[in-house]
């Protein structure tokens, strides 16, 4: 898991304020058709009006006890499962992090190995972290501890580490083809020791040699096509998976999922591969053992 912060409003969060405000519309509906203003619903519910404005206007999410309510007080309970049902769908869409890691992380770390296991065709793009996938294991205890801290959530950073090395067994699985595209900056960024970042390097520059695994960095030097707002995880074409500051969007849309296909092919054409890509892993190490042997001087 890394943590990313959105510049902007994504096709990811566009679409799940989209499908908020959508079931928001529903309650209104169902208010409607049982002839009620939004006074009378609160009356007969004992709840403010405020609250019922907050929730047909999507700036509140109901909960399963507010549409069953809601729907009694209609006298339309056979609305009350299609409404159930769209809130479920929005809630394993849009998962918090501090419910998802309630139990520590290593537990979220095998849900991901659960569906990259499932997957054959995985395409990842990373704006600020190495992709878990082929993180070390000192790299990887050094992102986990950040999420630990971050989120006051259990400290379980040795099975955390081990849940996502484990993940990794699946790059050596032939029947699975992998395409990782990183920005330059992925190799810069110091969320661990020099040291540590030495090998983490070197583990990229093995992963290049890998005969189902193509690495592409994004250089300094490209010129974009357009502004990467997040990374995101591409599995298959049944599932893309963005993570934000304060959410996992799990996202299964087909809509959605050609939006994010579309904008990793052409992350991937602007990307640098091979012979290229390890000159630009080789530079980053080279730099960083001038510095190291400067600190040893």
């Amino acid at each position: 898991m890394r943590r990313s912060t959105l510049s902007g409003r994504t096709p990811a969060v566009t679409s799940l304020q989209q499908a908020r405000e959508a079931l928001g519309t529903r309650l209104r509906q169902v208010r409607r058709q049982a002839g009620l203003t939004g006074d009378k619903l609160a009356e007969r519910l004992s709840w403010p009006q405020s609250k019922i404005s907050k929730l047909e206007n999507a700036r509140q999410a109901p909960t399963e006890d507010d549409i069953r309510a809601w729907c009694s007080a209609c006298g339309l309970e056979g609305e009350t499962d299609e409404l159930l049902a769209a809130l479920r769908t929005l809630e394993s869409r849009h998962a918090e992090w501090r419910r998802l890691l309630a139990g520590g992380t290593s537990g979220h770390q095998n849900v991901w190995g659960a569906w990259e296991a499932a997957a054959r065709i995985i395409r990842i793009f990373e704006l600020t972290v190495v992709p878990g996938l082929l993180q070390t294991g000192e790299y990887a205890r050094s992102i986990l501890a950040d999420v630990i801290s971050s989120y006051q959530t259990t400290n379980d950073i040795d099975q955390a580490v081990a849940a996502r090395l484990a993940r990794q067994q699946i790059l050596y699985d032939p029947r699975k083809q992998f395409h990782f595209v990183i920005t330059e900056a992925v190799l810069r960024y110091r969320f661990s020791p020099p040291a540590v970042m030495l090998g983490q390097l070197d583990r990229l520059i093995s992963a290049t040699a890998m005969t189902n695994v193509r690495l592409g960095i994004i250089g300094f030097g490209t010129r974009y096509n357009r502004v990467p707002n997040h990374g995101f995880y591409l599995l298959d074409d049944k599932r893309v998976l963005v993570e934000t500051v304060s959410a996992e969007l799990n996202l299964e849309q087909p809509a959605e999922i050609d939006v994010y296909g579309k904008e990793f092919n052409q992350l991937a054409r602007i990307a640098s591969y091979g012979t290229e890509a390890r000159s630009i892993i080789n530079r980053v190490i080279e730099e960083l053992r001038i510095e190291l042997d400067a600190q040893g001087s």
